[in-house]
């Protein structure tokens, strides 16, 4: 697996979403990710600090936040479905 760093944080090649509990567009952004069998790993960043600032490093306030290579998106948008499709393709 590769890595590459943001703002000092280690990212790796693979899909992160971070997240909170009790959010349906986070639950939205997670099932679009299961039904195009994406492997991912959800942050709940009312857990961790260190989450927190990693979504801020994105310049980005918000969840939910999705993170591929070093490359963040936020929320539902057409943004989301072109990570999808590159994601795909490294698969």
């Amino acid at each position: 697996m590769e890595e590459s760093k943001h703002n000092g944080v280690i990212i790796m090649s693979q899909v992160i979403v971070y997240s909170t509990q009790n959010c349906v567009e986070c639950d939205i952004v997670k099932q679009m990710l299961k039904e195009n069998n994406i492997d991912f790993e959800v942050r709940d960043v009312m857990s961790s600090r260190e989450y927190q600032k990693e979504v801020e490093g994105f310049g980005i306030m918000g969840v939910p936040v999705t993170v591929f290579e070093g490359e963040a998106v936020k929320g539902m948008n057409p943004e989301l479905q072109t990570l999808v499709e590159k994601i795909k393709q490294t698969q």
